[in-house]
């Protein structure tokens, strides 16, 4: 799905008021019934709404959603900066209309410290959209400092108030934090960000049938990984196939007390799908990988580390998870690069040895895949301020290099040697763990090695990994959920996969 900037949200409503035609109240009309039909549906326990409108569009939102909920059984209370305030024109149209509906009260913020919030109460929040283009100011920031101190469900209409739908205001902004986000239409970047991400709350799209034509032929850099995206690039198992079709996986790893890594990696190269799968590791850990994965061959790099990486022509190569930093192991990946030039996926202690010079990532082959969690990415290309602008200098870095970097973050950003940025929609905090980056190591050098590209293979990789990742947690919690948890998933991640394919043939 196109992740889209304010600007070109705005334009894309535009293009819809005119190419449909509908009028733009009609517009948030339709906006608005979206919400309030989502509320009624999942907020059955609750039968009171306090709906917090601004002067803008959004507040019209706020405006139209409080007359609906109140139609639907609620008991609705709606607050505003100024009774008599100016409005924008349709937000008017719909202030107008509120006031025909005798049921609904309509006060001043100066009067919600005296309001009564009982525990079926649902804070709504429409006080500013995605026009927003500055911090809050001092009696906003005051309001929303106290409505978050308030311990009652808490929904905000398309954005919560305070973040920018395309970055950072700066670092002391105050927001609205909420527990749900119910926006229109197409995720909003600072949705998908730690800084801002955390006031969203659970987010939910709803389409209110913004124009298709629109959607299509406007440009962006920025996307995020739904299903949809992830069964279009996905390849069912031929039935016909034998293991040659799926390529050779080899996983270079393992030092002295570091063998559970690449042990990891290999597990899930092999549960991945990859034909055959070489593991690549010192002798010390010869008995712990034959033992645990009886499946893979294992080829000897050294003693107690990794001292050379010697593979056949036509094997897909990961390199990194448990590898260590030994001198001669330094020599040996060196070596291996300067003459190495097809795509491999480089990880963990690979990119701590290169980030020990900027030289060396002249050596990363074009079209490799790299995957930093932050810290290493500030080691490799340098420190950022936030998110944002990390994203950002990655996007500089991967064209620099012509390289992918799957950047690890709670929603991975896999960023193309283009410049474009897909944003992954799967997984959760039970993945902060040591030896969940090993896993997807794993995974990406068996979809690599299976003759994916390496930027489907990076996209259906994190998804993949993040997938599993929830359906561990369904069963085992984040809190106690392992990475061999996540492994043991991947069958069923496949299984779903596969039903849903066949679903859409």
């Amino acid at each position: 799905m196109k992740i889209f900037t304010a600007t070109q949200i705005r334009s894309w409503d535009q293009f819809t008021i005119s190419h449909e035609p509908i009028s733009s109240v009609q517009l948030m009309e339709r906006a608005s019934t979206a919400v309030a039909n989502w509320i009624s549906e999942y907020c059955k326990a609750h039968r009171k709404a306090a709906v917090l409108c601004g002067n803008g569009n959004n507040g019209g939102d706020g405006f139209a959603v409080a007359r609906m909920l109140y139609l639907k059984g609620f008991d609705v209370d709606v607050f505003v900066n100024d009774l008599k305030g100016k409005f924008s024109e349709d937000a008017a149209v719909n202030f107008k209309r509120l006031g025909g509906v005798s049921g609904i009260s309509i006060r001043t913020f100066k009067q919600i410290e005296h309001y009564t919030f009982d525990d079926k109460t649902i804070i709504i929040d429409a006080l500013f959209g995605t026009g927003l283009s500055r911090p809050l100011a001092d009696e906003y920031k005051e309001l929303v400092e106290w409505i978050n101190k308030k311990d009652h469900l808490k929904i905000a209409i398309d954005i919560p108030s305070g973040i920018s739908s395309d970055g950072l205001f700066d670092s002391d902004f105050s927001a609205l934090k909420v527990d749900y986000t119910l926006s229109f239409q197409c995720w909003k970047r600072s949705f998908l960000h730690p800084e801002t991400g955390k006031y969203t709350g659970k987010v939910f799209i709803l389409d209110i049938g913004l124009s298709d034509q629109y959607k299509e032929t406007t440009e962006t850099h920025y996307f995020s990984t739904d299903d949809s995206v992830v069964r279009s690039l996905f390849k069912p198992r031929n039935d016909f196939a034998h293991k040659g079709n799926y390529g050779k996986a080899i996983i270079a790893g393992g030092s002295y007390g570091k063998i559970g890594a690449v042990v990891l990696a290999t597990k899930s190269a092999m549960k991945t799908g990859a034909g055959l799968t070489f593991t690549l590791a010192p002798q010390c850990g010869y008995e712990i990988v034959q033992m645990s994965c009886p499946e893979a061959m294992f080829r000897v790099g050294g003693d107690r580390f990794i001292k050379s990486f010697d593979i056949d022509k036509g094997t897909t190569i990961g390199i990194g998870p448990g590898l260590g930093t030994h001198e001669e192991t330094r020599k040996g990946l060196f070596t291996f690069l300067k003459d190495y030039k097809s795509p491999l996926i480089l990880d963990a202690d690979a990119l701590n040895i290169l980030s020990e010079d900027q030289k060396n990532l002249q050596l990363i082959p074009r079209h490799s895949i790299i995957t930093p969690h932050p810290k290493e990415f500030e080691r490799l290309f340098g420190k950022t301020e936030n998110s944002f602008k990390r994203l950002e200098l990655a996007r500089e870095k991967a064209k620099e290099f012509s390289i992918y970097i799957v950047l690890k973050d709670h929603h991975t950003q896999v960023i193309t040697p283009e410049g474009n940025v897909y944003y992954n929609l799967t997984g959760n905090a039970g993945l902060a763990k040591g030896g969940s980056g090993d896993i997807l190591t794993g995974i990406l050098t068996s979809l690599l090695a299976q003759g994916y590209s390496e930027k489907d293979s990076s996209i259906l990789g994190v998804w993949l990994h993040g997938k599993a990742a929830d359906f561990a947690a369904e069963k085992h919690s984040k809190e106690s959920m392992l990475p061999t948890d996540v492994i043991d998933e991947l069958g069923n991640v496949f299984n779903d996969l596969n039903r849903k394919t066949e679903r859409n043939l």
